[in-house]
């Protein structure tokens, strides 16, 4: 199922549990009566041995990836843009900051995501 991204307005589909989980939420709510969008920010998060990767965000495709911090010492910020937009950030070691980019992406905060990766 593809639905509207709220941050840039694309259809967009993410195929991971949690996605799935949190928008059968929004459709009991709205069976119940509430009507409310859904307005999250997709993300999904993996562990691999020592090595925690966070993404939030949606970038089917980008132009270009800012790096900050160290691949090699698995910590560091990825922001994928596009057109001068952050679509996405993915995290290597740096919950906090994917967690700030998450609320950024719900915020619509344009200013801090820019911030990201640099």
């Amino acid at each position: 199922m593809r639905w509207p991204d709220p941050y840039t307005g694309r259809e967009i589909r993410v195929e991971h549990w949690f996605v799935a989980e949190r928008q059968s939420q929004i459709a009991a709510r709205n069976i119940m009566g509430d009507r409310v969008k859904y307005a999250f920010a997709p993300f999904f998060w993996s562990e691999h041995y020592d090595v925690s990767i966070s993404y939030v965000g949606h970038a089917e495709r980008w132009d270009r990836i800012d790096i900050s911090g160290s691949l090699d010492g698995k910590d560091c910020t990825l922001a994928y843009r596009l057109g001068g937009d952050t679509l996405a950030v993915a995290t290597i070691g740096r919950d906090k900051e994917s967690l700030s980019a998450e609320a950024a992406f719900a915020e619509q905060d344009r200013a801090t995501l820019a911030q990201l990766g640099k």
